[in-house]
């Protein structure tokens, strides 16, 4: 389910990326859709490479760059402005998965 998860978020990332090139209201909002498809397509992939052997942390990886990326789409198609509060607890939602993945990793 993990690398599903991780393959649907990386199609979503490159929709994102390319209504940011090419239909995107302002440059605020094509830079907020060029951030969040970046951080999404990234994890998405680190979420698949980590799907065989570190479930946990790829799940982690995967809910923390849907917040990021989610809430800065939502406010480039014009949703509101305080979601730019959210945006944070996505990443440090991807720090712990990082963190989670080396400890994971270190411990054998």
């Amino acid at each position: 389910m993990i690398a599903v998860l991780a393959a649907l978020s990386a199609a979503i990332a490159i929709g994102a990326g390319a209504f940011g090139a090419h239909g995107a209201a302002s440059p605020q909002a094509a830079e907020w859709l060029r951030t969040g498809g970046i951080y999404q397509m990234v994890h998405a992939v680190a979420a698949l490479v980590l799907a065989g052997t570190a479930r946990g942390p790829a799940a982690l990886l995967l809910i923390g760059a849907a917040i990021f990326a989610l809430t800065l789409y939502i406010m480039a198609v014009g949703g509101p402005k305080w979601l730019g509060a959210v945006t944070p607890i996505g990443g440090t939602l991807m720090i712990a998965g990082w963190l989670w993945a080396a400890w994971s990793f270190w411990r054998g």
